[in-house]
């Protein structure tokens, strides 16, 4: 399925943020890069289901393809990713109209907590106005994208 996505990532101050982790759903996600670079291709399995995706060039947009995979297809192709396995729990948060995507990432980035939040238009991504407690917009920051934390490069 493809889907054009539109997306601003932010460190946050979970102290200022008043929230408590445990009133929001959330999605147990592990995933692993069978290529780091554009075009980013990724597996993911987030509780009980498998995706591969496919992600264009492009940092604030990009056009993105998830295709469903099978378990067992899954667990052969995660064993091929580049780098580290990322594992995380994501957080479905309401704001506004939004929803805040907050990822608290385990393993390797233990203790690392960001929040991404997808806009319909490039103008309302660029218009946002974000919470209080998230600190620094790091979306051109590619330290903090998911493909370079799995490859470091």
């Amino acid at each position: 399925m493809q889907n054009k996505e539109i997306e601003r990532k932010f460190l946050v101050d979970m102290n200022k943020s008043g929230i408590e982790l445990c009133d929001y759903p959330h999605l147990c996600i592990e995933q692993g890069y069978l290529n780091a670079h554009m075009p980013v291709v990724r597996v993911r399995k987030s509780n009980d289901e498998y995706y591969l995706t496919y992600k264009s060039g492009g940092v604030l947009a990009h056009d993105e393809y998830n295709l469903p995979l099978t378990k067992e297809s899954y667990l052969n192709l995660v064993k091929k990713s580049d780098g580290k396995i990322i594992t995380k729990k994501r957080y479905l948060i309401p704001y506004d109209k939004y929803t805040i995507e907050l990822d608290v990432f385990e393993g390797a980035y233990e203790g690392l907590i960001f929040a991404e939040v997808e806009f319909e238009s490039e103008e309302e991504a660029n218009t946002f106005t974000p919470p209080s407690w998230f600190t620094e917009d790091v979306t051109y920051d590619r330290k903090y994208h998911n493909s370079y934390m799995a490859t470091d490069c």
